[in-house]
């Protein structure tokens, strides 16, 4: 862990004397709390991680996470209530003048209480510099990730034999999250997508009470969190015997997915593997109905702070960022057809984490 702060360290934008990670109560959790500190399980609210420039990590939690937080090998201070943790920080901490604070992570209520107690520090903003770190992947991250991607793998291998008629959007998610977690995974990295027919043309849609028709696309979208690290993942199917303008949608996505495929290696912009993309599609007969960005950058979050394959987006891409690659083509009040695979930049190229088939199947 402390390669991993002082690589934090190196990505600011000013010297500062220390980093503070103050975690809130669920769901305000900051992930780069287990980030720097490694720890797998618990949720840690209310703890706070102290980062040094030289990597050392001084952890203060509560009695309820002591246990946990005494199987690091990190400097530990526990507090019992809000008045030993005030002490702690106060006889510890204030004595630095340059304080770092991930913004995008701290409530507004203890910013407020941070900065009544450290009055006479600065506080800065430094999650760029968390995001440029995490950006980057680590080979031990990347091996969870492709643990990640595997049981993703494993469950849509199972999807067609589990679909049958007369099944609901409902009992698909159950399915593929239940089937997760037999699998290996912690939990699902988010809400689960299945959706049917003419529900597949909202790309954010989950789950409903419609239940499978002949003839339906069926959109599944969905992830695996393992040991902290995420999957993400989308097959398309057609439920019976495919129209050819069905057909037609996948091998569009399918060959636009390809083009965005060859388009990434190390140095090139993000915006511009989404207009490969964007190009490919509007020069078909579904110009304009491909309505979001071709990826994002995966992690411990699902959308994990980095560079983003959407317009705008000019940061160049660098070896071990890990993205997905997730063209659509979306006809609302009919359809849509995805297909979503999680992959690593490389030097002249990638690897696709995700090893599903991306054959174009009727069930």
């Amino acid at each position: 862990m402390e390669k991993r702060v002082k690589r934090i360290f190196n990505n600011l934008e000013e010297k500062l004397d220390i980093i503070l990670i103050k975690n809130s109560s669920e769901p305000f959790i900051d992930e780069n709390f287990f980030y720097v500190t490694g720890l797998q399980k618990g949720l840690f609210e209310g703890a706070v991680a102290v980062l040094f420039p030289d990597g050392k990590i001084d952890l203060i939690v509560s009695e309820l996470e002591s246990e946990t937080a005494s199987k690091t090998n990190l400097n530990l201070e526990i507090y019992r209530n809000e008045g030993d943790f005030e002490k702690i920080l106060k006889k510890s901490y204030t004595k630095y003048s340059n304080i770092g604070l991930n913004y995008n992570g701290v409530k507004h209520k203890d910013y407020l209480r941070l900065k009544k107690i450290f009055f006479n520090s600065n506080l800065k903003d430094v999650s760029n510099a968390f995001a440029k770190t995490r950006a980057v992947k680590e080979n031990s991250e990347l091996e969870l990730m492709k643990k990640a991607a595997n049981i993703s793998d494993r469950v849509m291998e199972k999807i067609p034999e589990i679909l049958c008629k007369g099944m609901s959007e409902h009992e698909l998610a159950a399915e593929i999250n239940y089937l997760m977690q037999k699998n290996g995974a912690d939990k699902p990295a988010f809400e689960t997508i299945s959706s049917f027919g003419e529900n597949t043309a909202e790309p954010h849609y989950t789950h409903g009470d419609k239940k499978i028709e002949s003839g339906d696309f069926i959109i599944c979208d969905f992830g695996a969190s393992y040991k902290k690290y995420n999957s993400d993942i989308t097959r398309t199917f057609v439920f019976g015997d495919a129209s050819s303008k069905q057909k037609e949608m996948y091998q569009t996505v399918l060959k636009a997915q390809k083009t965005g495929f060859d388009k990434i290696s190390e140095d090139v912009k993000a915006c511009e593997v989404h207009k490969v993309v964007e190009d490919f599609i509007d020069n078909t007969s579904f110009k304009g109905h491909f309505i979001h960005s071709t990826g994002h950058s995966l992690g411990m979050l699902v959308h994990d702070g980095g560079p983003g394959f959407r317009t705008g987006c000019e940061e160049k891409l660098k070896q071990n960022m890990v993205l997905t690659v997730e063209p659509g083509v979306y006809i609302a009040g009919y359809g849509g057809v995805r297909i979503e695979d999680d992959v690593v930049v490389k030097k002249d190229g990638i690897e696709i984490l995700t090893k599903s088939s991306r054959d174009f199947i009727e069930i």
